[in-house]
C-alpha cells in the first residue's frame, strides 16, 4: 500500500540574490526544455532546465501565484521542489505596462548577442507572469 502521508510539496523559489518564495504547495507547474511539467506530492525525482517562462504554484491554502523565472533549474526529490533562477520575480509584483515597455525595448535592441537574447527572454517572462497574475 502506498504511503500517502505527504499531502503537500515543500517549495523554494530562489533567485541569485534572494529567496523569492518558500512554502507548501499542492502543485507546481513549470516549463522545461522538455515541455511543461506538473509536480504533485509523490512525484518521481526530476532535474530539469527551465525554459523562458513562468512557474505556477497552488499553495496548500488554495492561493495561486505565478512567478517569472525565465532561465534556471528545477529539482524535485522527496516532495521538495527547488526552483533556482538567476532572475525570478512574483507576477503580482510586476508592473504590466512597465514590463511591456521593457519587452518592446529589448525587441527593438535586437537579439544579436546572447545578452540581448537573455534580455528578451526575461522581458517576455515578466510580461507573461504579470498577465497571469491579473
Amino acid at each position: 500500500m502506498a504511503d500517502d502521508s505527504a499531502k503537500h510539496l515543500e517549495v523554494a523559489l530562489v533567485a541569485a540574490e534572494r529567496t523569492v518564495w518558500q512554502g507548501q504547495a499542492k502543485i507546481v507547474i513549470a516549463r522545461t526544455t522538455d515541455g511543461d511539467v506538473g509536480i504533485l506530492p509523490g512525484h518521481a525525482p526530476l532535474l530539469g532546465l527551465l525554459q523562458g517562462g513562468t512557474v505556477q504554484v497552488r499553495t496548500t491554502d488554495d492561493e495561486y501565484f505565478v512567478a517569472a523565472a525565465p532561465d534556471g533549474f528545477i529539482s524535485v526529490a522527496n516532495d521538495r521542489v527547488s526552483i533556482l533562477a538567476e532572475n525570478a520575480e512574483m507576477g503580482h509584483d510586476i508592473d504590466l505596462e512597465e514590463a511591456r515597455r521593457d519587452l518592446e525595448r529589448a525587441l527593438a535592441t535586437g537579439s544579436d548577442t546572447e545578452g540581448a537574447q537573455e534580455d528578451v527572454r526575461l522581458a517576455e517572462a515578466r510580461v507573461r507572469a504579470a498577465e497571469k497574475a491579473d
